[in-house]
C-alpha cells in the first residue's frame, strides 16, 4: 500500500453573502449519501409545511467547490462536498455559515464524461472516507483534511464502469466497505488502518454506480448493493454471499442504491428497466415479490415511508405500495430529479434548470407546497439534503443553503 501525495489547493473563489441574523443549524447530522440511516430520510422535525412565495430564505451560497454531482455531507459542525477543480478531485470543507475551512486533493478527476465529481464523502468518528471516480479510496482527518491511509480498487482486481466509480463508501461498525468490482466484487477494510478484513467470494460483477446499503434482518446484519450483474446481498461480518438476483443485468447503467423496509428490498433503474421488490426469507435468502414498470428511476432515488415507496419515475414522481407494487399516483412535480424526506414532507430537486420543491408525502396524492430555483449549468444530479433545519442544494459548482425551519 502506497501513500499518495496530497496537496492543499487554493481557498474558494467566491462566497455568497450571509444573511444578517441567519439562524444557526441545529445539532443534527447528515454524515453521508442518503443520510444517517442510508434511506434518504432526515431526523429533523418542526420544519415548514409550506414555503413562502419565492421559496425559503437563502442563507448563503458557496462557490469554488468545483463541478460535480455529489451531495453535501454534514457532521461535527462542518459541511463537506466534493468537486473537480483543474483536473483534480477536491474535497471542500465549510463551516455552518458556508465559510471555507480547508480544501484537499484526492487524486485526479475522472476523465470520462460528464465532467464532475460523482462521490459523496462519508463521515464517521472524526474521519472522512472517499472513493474517487478513478478508484482511489482514502481516509482523511475530517478536521484538517490530512490523509490517514489510502487504497485503490486496482489492488483488488477492480475496474470502473464507463462513467467511473460513483458510489459512496459505507462505514459499517469497524468496517469501510466499497465495491472494486470483478471477482472480488465487495471489499471490507478496517476503517482505522485500511487493512483487509474480508473480500466477497463467488460473485463476479462490474461495480456499476450504486452504493452499499446496510440493514439487519432476523438479527443478522447484511449488506445489499446493485451491480452490473444485478442485486447481491452478503453477510456484513464476513462477506459471505447470501443471495443474488439478475434483475437489470447488463443494463446500460444501474445507478440508484437499493432501499430496505419491513423485510423488503426495493431496487429500480432507468433506461426502461423499472423496479424489483425482493421479500427476505428466513435463513438469509430472498424471493421476488413483484416487478414494476411504474417506477423507472435513472438515478434520482426513492424513499420508503409508511409502507409506500415514493420515487422518481422517468419525467415525474410516483407512489407504489411496498408490499404489492400497486401504483397509487403519478405526478409531474418538478419533472425528473432526486429527492429526500423530512418531517413528513418530500423535498424534490429537478435535474433540469435547478428547480426544487416542497411536496406532501401521502399515498393519496402529491401537492406542491412551495418552489425555489437555483443557478447552475447542465444537469443537477446531486440529491437534496435536509439537516439542522436547512436545505442544501448542490448544483454544478455552487452549494446553496436555505432556512426551512420557522
Amino acid at each position: 500500500m502506497h501513500m499518495r501525495t496530497w496537496v492543499k489547493v487554493g481557498l474558494f473563489g467566491c462566497l455568497g453573502g450571509l444573511l444578517a441574523g441567519s439562524p444557526k443549524a441545529a445539532d443534527t447530522e447528515w454524515p453521508g449519501f442518503r443520510g444517517p440511516n442510508h434511506d434518504g430520510k432526515s431526523p429533523d422535525t418542526g420544519l415548514l409545511k409550506e414555503w413562502p412565495a419565492g421559496g425559503p430564505a437563502l442563507l448563503w451560497k458557496a462557490e469554488g467547490i468545483g463541478s460535480g454531482f455529489s451531495s453535501a455531507a454534514i457532521s461535527g459542525g462542518k459541511i463537506y462536498v466534493t468537486g473537480d477543480v483543474d483536473g483534480a478531485m477536491v474535497i471542500s470543507a465549510l463551516d455552518l455559515d458556508g465559510k471555507p475551512q480547508w480544501q484537499a486533493k484526492h487524486g485526479p478527476a475522472w476523465g470520462g464524461g460528464p465532467t464532475g465529481a460523482r462521490n459523496t464523502v462519508t463521515l464517521d468518528a472524526g474521519n472522512l472516507y472517499l472513493l474517487s471516480g478513478t478508484g482511489a479510496l482514502g481516509c482523511f482527518d475530517a478536521a484538517t483534511g490530512q490523509p490517514k491511509w489510502t487504497r485503490d480498487a486496482k489492488e483488488f482486481g477492480g475496474s470502473p464502469g464507463g462513467w467511473g466509480y460513483a458510489e459512496s463508501v459505507l462505514v459499517d461498525g469497524d468496517l469501510a466497505v466499497f465495491k472494486p468490482g470483478g471477482p472480488t466484487c465487495i471489499v471490507a477494510l478496517d476503517k482505522t488502518t485500511g487493512k483487509d478484513v474480508w473480500r466477497s467470494q463467488g460473485y463476479s460483477a462490474g461495480p456499476e454506480y450504486t452504493s452499499c446499503l446496510p440493514f439487519t434482518f432476523e438479527q443478522v446484519p447484511m449488506i445489499v448493493t446493485g451491480t452490473q450483474a444485478g442485486l447481491v446481498c452478503v453477510r456484513a461480518k464476513d462477506g459471505q454471499m447470501l443471495w443474488s438476483d439478475p434483475f437489470c443485468a447488463g443494463n446500460v447503467a444501474n445507478c440508484p442504491t437499493p432501499a430496505f423496509s419491513d423485510g423488503f428490498i426495493f431496487w429500480s433503474n432507468g433506461y426502461g428497466k423499472g423496479g424489483i421488490c425482493m421479500k427476505l426469507e428466513p435463513g438469509g435468502t430472498a424471493k421476488e415479490a413483484w416487478r414494476t414498470s411504474e417506477l423507472i428511476c435513472h438515478h434520482g432515488g426513492y424513499v420508503i415511508e409508511g409502507g409506500f415507496i415514493y420515487g422518481n419515475h422517468e419525467g415525474g414522481w410516483t407512489c407504489l405500495d411496498l408490499r404489492t407494487g400497486v401504483k397509487k399516483w403519478f405526478d409531474k412535480g418538478v419533472g425528473k430529479g432526486s429527492l429526500c424526506w423530512a418531517d413528513g414532507m418530500l423535498y424534490l430537486f429537478s435535474e433540469n434548470g435547478g428547480e426544487a420543491a416542497l411536496a406532501t408525502c401521502s399515498p393519496e396524492g402529491m401537492l406542491i407546497k412551495g418552489r425555489v430555483k437555483v443557478e447552475g449549468k447542465g444537469p443537477s444530479w446531486a440529491h437534496p439534503v435536509v439537516s439542522g433545519g436547512r436545505l442544501y442544494l448542490r448544483y454544478d459548482t455552487t452549494l446553496y443553503c436555505f432556512n426551512v425551519k420557522p
